[in-house]
């Protein structure tokens, strides 16, 4: 996304690209219910529902029989979800299946559904566009905000109680790890001597006095971006979520045999667990690992969607 993050620090927008109703592009659609392979009557988990745009298609493909469950940690996605996906078009109300939100993290999805009962289950990974543009979240520093970066806003620490909370030592590693940061160090030093910081500007100047570029490459990306996106990996627990997703306590154990598993991830960080992941369930014989190498969107697709162009997409068959 073009919103201060490099296109790998936030996941592009889930939502309709064909409906108006839905404003802005799902990215890797085609590609993503390609390899779901959805089957009229089945049951399938998009178990980062976000605006429903991958959940719309393939609610069109599942016929009254067919049963859909959305999952998203933030309940303000679902209500908006809500409104689209349990109000189809009148001509098209006849062919709806049922449709189940609910409120919880993909990594707990084995708690919501019956062992081997689902066809299909995506996983769209990262930040959604309608987080993003709301300055109130606090995800992106393009407008500001308050230091939150919840996806759940009732749960949890906030980005502000983790950047005034934690001492130096903890911010530079956390800054390194999950922000791929090279000058976490001197990025970390200054936060704690700027404390106390309050707001998503404050921050991004802390960052980009700290750690101006010096050189071109350096000045493609915003100082910033890379402590944001680390910072809101820790905050949700992103990257605990998504081991937890595709162990064999999640996504192996409530997928039939011959159900499909469809990971979108958008950073080097998510890609490396997702390809590891499938490697080992293949040798365990949990997977038929169905990508060789990740897929990625087509030169049409970054044209129309340039959110699209970091995307990576992986999938497995459950053995």
């Amino acid at each position: 996304m073009d919103n201060g993050f490099s296109d790998a620090n936030s996941a592009p927008g889930r939502g309709h690209g064909e409906s108006k109703a839905f404003g802005h592009v799902p990215v890797l659609l085609k590609l993503a219910i390609e390899f779901l392979a959805v089957r009229r009557g089945g049951t399938y988990i998009d178990a980062t529902l976000g605006l429903g745009g991958h959940s719309w298609e393939i609610a069109k493909r599942l016929g009254p029989k067919g049963h859909l469950i959305g999952v998203d940690k933030d309940p303000s996605a679902l209500e908006r979800a809500r409104e689209r996906l349990t109000n189809p078009p009148q001509e098209m109300a006849s062919e709806w299946p049922k449709v189940e939100l609910v409120h919880a993290s993909f990594a707990e999805v084995a708690q919501q559904v019956p062992p081997a009962s689902v066809d299909g289950l995506l996983a769209d990974l990262g930040v959604s566009s309608m987080q993003l543009e709301d300055a109130a979240r606090g995800f992106s520093f393009q407008a500001d905000g308050p230091l939150d970066m919840r996806m759940d806003p009732h749960s949890g620490l906030t980005a502000e109680q983790v950047v005034n909370r934690c001492d130096e030592r903890e911010l530079a590693d956390a800054i390194y790890e999950f922000g791929e940061e090279r000058r976490s160090r001197r990025i970390a030093r200054a936060i704690v001597r700027a404390r106390p910081i309050h707001t998503t500007a404050q921050l991004a100047e802390v960052i980009s006095a700290a750690a101006r570029p010096m050189n071109q490459a350096e000045r493609r990306i915003h100082p910033a971006t890379r402590t944001f996106q680390a910072l809101r990996i820790l905050v949700n627990r992103e990257l605990e979520d998504l081991r937890t997703l595709l162990s064999t306590g999640a996504a192996p154990q409530v997928l039939r045999p011959g159900g499909r598993l469809v990971i979108i991830s958008f950073h080097s960080l998510e890609d490396r667990i997702v390809k590891d992941a499938l490697r080992d369930g293949a040798r365990a014989g949990v997977w038929r690992v169905l990508t060789k190498k990740p897929m990625t969107a087509d030169d049409e697709e970054v044209d129309r969607n340039p959110r699209s162009r970091s995307a990576k997409l992986r999938a497995a068959e459950r053995i």
